[in-house]
């Protein structure tokens, strides 16, 4: 599977793509290579011309492949101050299923500034191994406050473990979680959301949840919070 987010208008593949159709795959003209857009479209295609450089084809036939949920899932994520930890986790979301991925500046934020670019090459990556055909928006770096005030998911949580704050107060994700409603989670720093976030977060709508009693690293309480979400929505649907 290839991505190719203008092959409707350009029918060529992008540099990268075309390198890896012609000179990894070794594939040539006439040969038969499926291109995904980004935006929920599966092309079959053929190949025209096989350049390293400019793969040209032609596009037999267009299939529809919205995603397998029907609601917009956001992970508002302050960044690991390793980045593969973070770039694991958009890997493991985007494979499991996520609409958007939020990299939240935090009080306590260890890293306060981020290039978005691999991570959008590790989200595409990750759809075409996992053969979906939606690319998550991975939106720049953006302060804490910012996100909060313009979020208007109908369901928005907040993960977070500072003790000092009521721990009764929270409710278990998997307990709280409305199946197939738009959702926001906000998954804070390894310092954790300060109080005044908490706070503010609280009485912007967001209601209070826990992961578990683990205590998990930033990208391991993402990973969880997706993958609780997506079996929650599993569930019900069996069930109905």
């Amino acid at each position: 599977m290839f991505y190719a987010p203008d092959i409707a208008t350009t029918l060529t593949l992008p540099e990268q793509e075309s390198q890896h159709a012609v000179r990894v795959l070794r594939l040539a003209a006439g040969d038969a290579l499926q291109v995904i857009d980004g935006r929920g479209n599966l092309y079959d295609c053929h190949i025209v011309t096989a350049h390293q450089k400019r793969c040209a084809v032609a596009i037999d036939g267009i299939t529809p492949m919205p995603t397998h949920w029907r609601h917009n899932i956001t992970v508002a994520i302050a960044p690991t101050k390793l980045m593969d930890r973070l770039e694991w986790a958009v890997e493991k979301m985007v494979e499991m299923g996520v609409d958007r991925i939020v990299p939240i500046l935090t009080d306590h934020s260890e890293r306060r500034a981020l290039k978005t670019e691999r991570l959008h090459r590790i989200a595409v990556a990750a759809i075409k191994q996992s053969l979906k055909a939606v690319l998550p928006v991975i939106a720049p770096l953006t302060p804490m406050a910012d996100f909060v005030a313009g979020d208007n998911n109908a369901q928005r949580f907040i993960a977070y473990c500072d003790p000092a704050l009521p721990r009764d107060e929270r409710q278990l994700l998997a307990g709280t979680y409305d199946a197939g409603t738009d959702v926001t989670i906000l998954i804070g720093p390894e310092g954790d959301f300060s109080p005044d976030e908490v706070t503010a977060a609280l009485a912007a709508g967001y209601r209070p949840v826990s992961l578990g009693d683990s205590r998990l690293r930033t990208e391991t309480a993402a990973v969880k919070a997706v993958a609780a979400i997506h079996t929650i929505d599993e569930r019900v649907r069996v069930l109905k």
